[in-house]
């Protein structure tokens, strides 16, 4: 599986987050960063992820991704999170027009590389989702092998993509926990953080 994980520029994202840790507006970014990375390195991890291809909006994602095996792109300009997504896609199947190919999110710090490989065990080829913590949002959508992805993340996304898709991964806590809020965080710590984010968010957080 080939997959895209967008990233908004880090002076903008993760505007609920703010105040998380303390520090200002530069260990915001840090901790944005930190989610980031913890989440690209986990998904490079699993045994099913062949290419991860972050598109980004900021400078200071690729140098930061440098060396971790994700290929990266700073794309400007792109309409939105799923605009990002389908010019994501669009140059996975450049190499590739038969692969699957999938979106996720890039804010899932107790991600573990085996529940990645067990959700898209469980898809079988499909076009499946994985619906966030709430069950409202997503956190990973599949393509079909050779199918358009047809991201349609946002507001109600997991209803959107279930229509024409199979909905996966309800027991795979990790990869449900996404992170909006200082409570979000606070359950994916109960979870297992990653190790950079674990070392901002506290000395008490669990690290996997």
């Amino acid at each position: 599986m080939d997959l895209v994980v967008p990233v908004k520029n880090l002076d903008r994202a993760k505007s609920r987050l703010r105040g998380a840790v303390p520090g200002g507006a530069d260990a915001h970014r840090d901790l944005v960063l930190a989610v980031v990375l913890d989440t690209v390195t986990a998904a490079l991890a699993a045994s099913v992820v062949r290419r991860l291809l972050v598109v980004c909006e900021d400078a200071r994602v690729v140098a930061a991704l440098a060396g971790t095996g994700a290929e990266v792109v700073d794309e400007r300009g792109l309409p939105g999170l799923n605009a990002a997504l389908e010019f994501g896609a669009r140059a996975l199947r450049q190499a590739d027009p038969g692969a699957v190919v999938g979106a996720m999110q890039a804010d899932l710090p107790a991600l573990r590389p085996e529940d990645l490989d067990a959700a898209v065990a469980e898809a079988q080829g499909r076009r499946a989702f994985v619906a966030d913590r709430p069950g409202t949002g997503t956190t990973l959508l599949l393509g079909a092998p050779g199918a358009p992805l047809h991201p349609r993340f946002g507001p109600g996304s997991a209803a959107a993509h279930g229509t024409g898709a199979v909905r996966v991964g309800d027991r795979l806590a990790h990869l449900r926990c996404d992170v909006d809020t200082p409570g979000d965080l606070r359950l994916a710590a109960d979870l297992g953080l990653g190790a950079r984010t674990a070392r901002l968010a506290g000395a008490t957080c669990r690290v996997r």
